[in-house]
């Protein structure tokens, strides 16, 4: 008896991701991930069911990495400040790699009206943590627009910025966060 072959999501993921970098939202299929996988379509259906289910799984891994390294940066800390200002900071430390590799994400996200709602859950999670009534909590909202604008704006082509000025952009934008005392 042969021994079942198993299929590591991570590099399907990989794959649909650099699916969508190169070919665009439009040219992610079931197909075409299984072949820069190098696995059969019926294995891309195994593990997530259909196009969404992929997409799904493609958002949540996402989320997921960016949360986690929000969250090693904030440690203990509980306070929604220190939450947003270690958003800004893992944002400004994105690469041109990480940016395209989101831009295409956000492409697919907007086929479909579910995975356009996940999104606004996940930013509507940050801004309501915020204490709009103090200074610092409308200072930090302002740097998590500004910090996330420039974002969309370099990683959509809608604003050219080399890597100097995103750096210059995120030293104002995390300037604009107020550091909880030590």
């Amino acid at each position: 008896m042969g021994r079942r072959r198993t299929i590591d999501r991570d590099k399907v993921l990989d794959a649909a991701e650099a699916t969508v970098s190169t070919v665009g939202a439009g040219g992610l299929t079931i197909d075409a991930v299984a072949k820069a996988a190098g696995i059969t379509k019926g294995g891309v259906q195994y593990c997530f069911g259909n196009k969404d289910g992929l997409i799904d799984a493609m958002i949540e891994r996402r989320f997921n990495e960016f949360d986690s390294a929000v969250a090693d940066k904030v440690g203990d800390a509980t306070d929604p400040v220190t939450a947003m200002r270690a958003h800004v900071d893992v944002t400004a430390r994105l690469n041109t790699a990480e940016n395209a590799r989101t831009t295409g994400m956000m492409a697919a996200l907007l086929q479909r009206e579910d995975h356009m709602e996940k999104n606004r859950v996940w930013y509507r999670g940050r801004l309501d943590s915020l204490d709009l009534s103090t200074d610092e909590g409308r200072r930090a909202r302002l740097a998590f627009l500004a910090a996330e604008g420039t974002f969309l704006l370099r990683s959509f082509g809608f604003a050219e910025m080399d890597d100097a000025e995103w750096r210059d952009i995120f030293a104002d934008i995390v300037a604009l966060v107020p550091k909880k005392p030590a």
